[in-house]
């Protein structure tokens, strides 16, 4: 299976016979190599109702026919827009025919600003564990650090795991790196980074801090087989 990071929090998951993207933030983010009439995910998994990780979901849902996993109040909304959707909950998991989709606590916010100044609750914010092909990829959403993320990772053993480092909104390096520890996972890669000036960082620095060598940065488009 091939896993690669397109910038902020976007990430590609390509098995044998299904492409799942995380957060489609394509749209006005810098930082990107993906166009948005060049993607063709079969499924779409949503951290939180962020209008940076919500991104392009219902063009590309629309456009390819797409299955759009998130929150339950999430989903919900997004299938008001004529989108295949699944609504999950905190804690769940489903067996679907690409692989094994649970969802994890996550510590933030989340919901749309709308131009009314009125704010759109969207559900709780979440992880996400991805299990395809006998791998675990582990998505981490927006979330502080919380000492639950050692059982997250005792009850899953983690192949790879996606950490937000931009501090501000999310954790920093400091605190990712302790929840690279926790989590135990095999291979841990920065995401949520530099995208906007209040969460600019350096992701070599976080990799020096994983005492482990489990780090690895990558840039847009970038990849690992796993």
């Amino acid at each position: 299976m091939k896993v690669s990071y397109h910038g902020h929090s976007v990430v590609k998951m390509k098995s044998q016979e299904k492409t799942i993207l995380i957060d489609p933030f394509i749209t006005g983010n810098g930082l990107t190599d993906l166009k948005v009439k060049d993607v063709k995910p079969d499924v779409i998994i949503l951290t939180h109702g962020h209008g940076d990780h919500i991104g392009d979901t219902v063009e590309l849902a629309k456009e390819n026919n797409s299955l759009v996993i998130a929150t339950f109040e999430l989903a919900t909304y997004l299938s008001w827009q004529g989108i295949n959707t699944h609504g999950m909950s905190i804690g769940g998991a489903y067996q679907f025919d690409f692989g094994k989709v649970k969802l994890t606590p996550a510590i933030h916010g989340t919901g749309l600003v709308t131009e009314n100044n009125e704010i759109i609750y969207l559900g709780m914010p979440a992880g996400v564990l991805v299990t395809i092909e006998d791998k675990t990829i582990y998505h981490a959403g927006d979330t502080a650090l919380f000492s639950d993320m050692r059982l997250i990772g005792e009850r899953h053993p983690i192949d790879l795991a996606f950490l937000p480092i931009g501090d501000n909104f999310t954790m920093g390096p400091e605190d990712a790196a302790y929840a690279a520890q926790l989590l135990s996972a095999k291979k841990v890669v920065p995401i949520h980074y530099n995208t906007f000036p209040p969460i600019k960082q350096d992701p070599h620095k976080f990799v020096e801090m994983l005492e482990d060598g489990t780090g690895q940065v990558l840039e847009a488009g970038e990849s690992i087989e796993l």
